[in-house]
């Protein structure tokens, strides 16, 4: 991540010794049992999608943990993997809103600049929500102040309670929030369903002359 164009602006978010914190407590969790993503994926949001090229966050809570699901992009897992619940939810509302996709790995809206970023960023296996509160949700809540302070025009998606209680760290006039209930199964029909996010996305994107995400892609 050194060598990104995240890097420093993060890095300038956050105490000199958070980064060495950060590389401790991965050490620490890979060495003590099954952790996801795989280590080389932890960071996966910000290295698919460059900064410059940011149009669209979506923000999920922690990655999935069940093997082979989490592939360090929010909501994403890779198709060789079946589709989640939540997974399945966020793909009707799209086919119903725009289209079919065809599959189910994300890839290639965080390719187009769609940043897929989960508060948190790795969970042991089984345990849902095992990391959260440890060490991640400071240097997720600095990626979000990265994006906030771009000039560029930004649609952050934010589903669920979670999602929505970082708007506080959203200021920046020139983007756009779009929120509604979780896609998981628990709470999709509490206005999930029918929220239309991604035509909303692009309808912003393309009047403030920017191009929209091939979400069918």
């Amino acid at each position: 991540m050194e060598h990104s164009a995240w890097y420093e602006p993060i890095k300038a978010q956050l105490p000199d010794h958070y980064f060495n914190k950060i590389n401790q407590f991965l050490d620490q969790v890979y060495a003590s049992g099954t952790i996801y993503p795989p280590r080389d994926k932890v960071f996966a949001a910000i290295q698919a999608t460059e900064l410059k090229n940011v149009k669209v966050v979506i923000l999920g809570q922690d990655p999935y943990h069940g093997p082979g699901q989490a592939q360090g992009l929010s909501f994403s897992v890779p198709n060789s993997v079946a589709a989640p619940p939540s997974l399945q939810n966020i793909l009707k509302e799209l086919r119903d809103d725009i289209g079919v996709k065809e599959d189910h790995d994300l890839t290639a809206w965080a390719e187009q600049g769609v940043l897929l970023l989960n508060a948190c960023l790795t969970v042991p296996a089984g345990q849902a929500n095992g990391h959260v509160g440890q060490i991640w949700e400071p240097f997720t809540d600095a990626v979000i102040k990265v994006v906030n302070s771009l000039d560029q025009p930004i649609v952050y998606i934010l589903w669920g309670a979670y999602a929505r209680k970082k708007k506080v760290l959203i200021t920046n006039p020139k983007h756009l929030i779009v929120e509604s209930a979780h896609p998981s199964p628990l709470s999709a029909y509490r206005g999930f369903f029918g929220s239309k996010p991604f035509s909303q996305a692009n309808a912003f994107l393309t009047s403030h002359g920017s191009t929209g995400i091939n979400w069918l892609q």
